[in-house]
């Protein structure tokens, strides 16, 4: 069986969770090195899963060229362009943790760099293989909603001062962006996938409960190409614990809402049309996530891998993974104009990865 090996890139937060399925839980993966600027964070992980560790990428692929064939970019937000455009000559696939990128020019050429590098590029959006969600797009694909008429989705969890102290990028315009880049950029990618291309948005931010440069709380009304409206709300400033993070269509012949602590708990699942499993939907696929990422990243690789090894398309490149970004860059502008935004635009207040 051939395996796909991995480096990852930035030994933080999530680092645990693609470390912990790439070396134990995929046969065909295999995680091959780890990076950190801070030398503890990456002999930490270098020693947990038994791989060499660098604190110098570019020495990373030096030394191991040969045994790598997938970067995994973990690093803050702000750095994300900048260190795949710098790894792609490298010639290896590279997968950057969401958002790809802070501003649409960095985003189009990470795009631009790969495709020059013949190298593919993939977005993390692992909630979009929850199966509460899978179960939620075969329902569009399948057209039973008939007229899409409301698309909603609703983060509302806890990121207190602490949060935020953890590292000095937190909250920052040029490194991280607030709740909307950061926590709910996953649920406003579901949000698009099930209800299509954006036209307009009018979008409010604010910071509520913390000392921060960017928002907690962002909330914003979306009209969709297809005439259907959209309603995003977001926040940090839950407290004194998280509540929820979930998305709910409805149509003219249905009614979806999966909710749960990270979109993977399906609540309804009501249509018109019934068909024989439609009564056994809710109770099949009620799951509780053990943590905030929900189950999704298993599947994510698995398509990560069948991308390389068949030479097919993934479900989020790099392409995919810029139309939230731009829907983001549009909500920014919204706040900071206090006017409605066309999508397709050339942002000039939006604020982020400045």
């Amino acid at each position: 069986m051939k395996k796909i090996r991995f480096a990852l890139v930035g030994c933080g937060r999530i680092a645990r969770k693609h470390a912990e399925i790439l070396s134990k839980q995929i046969p065909e993966a295999m995680l091959v090195a780890v990076c950190d600027i801070i030398p503890e964070r990456a002999k930490a992980y270098g020693d947990k899963y038994g791989v060499p560790y660098f604190t110098d990428m570019h020495l990373m692929l030096e030394n191991m060229e040969k045994q790598i064939d997938v970067i995994n970019i973990l690093t803050p937000s702000g750095y994300h362009s900048q260190h795949a455009i710098s790894l792609a000559k490298y010639k290896k696939h590279i997968i950057v943790e969401k958002p790809m990128a802070l501003t649409l020019e960095d985003a189009d050429q990470m795009i631009r760099v790969c495709d020059e590098m013949r190298v593919k590029l993939f977005v993390v959006k692992q909630n979009r293989f929850n199966y509460p969600v899978q179960k939620l797009r075969s329902a569009i694909e399948q057209n039973r909603f008939g007229k899409l008429v409301m698309g909603t989705i609703r983060v509302r969890w806890c990121r207190d001062q602490s949060y935020y102290a953890q590292d000095s990028w937190r909250g920052t315009w040029k490194y991280d962006g607030g709740v909307l880049t950061n926590q709910a950029s996953h649920h406003i990618d579901l949000l698009e996938w099930m209800m299509g291309e954006v036209d307009t948005v009018f979008a409010k931010t604010d910071t509520k409960l913390v000392n921060i440069e960017t928002e907690d709380t962002g909330i914003a009304l979306l009209t969709f190409a297809n005439g259907a409206f959209g309603i995003i709300e977001a926040t940090t400033a839950t407290r004194p614990k998280d509540i929820e993070g979930s998305i709910s269509v409805l149509g003219e012949k249905g009614t979806v809402e999966i909710g749960g602590f990270a979109v993977n708990e399906m609540k309804i699942w009501n249509f018109s049309d019934q068909r024989p499993d439609d009564a056994e939907v809710v109770q099949k696929f009620r799951q509780n996530p053990p943590d905030v990422y929900g189950f999704g990243h298993f599947a994510y690789f698995k398509d990560v891998i069948d991308s390389i090894l068949l030479d097919r398309k993934a479900l989020v490149d790099g392409l995919e993974g810029r139309k939230s970004l731009e829907l983001i860059t549009a909500i920014y502008e919204s706040a900071e104009t206090n006017q409605e935004v066309r999508l397709r635009f050339k942002p000039s207040r939006c604020r982020l990865g400045r």
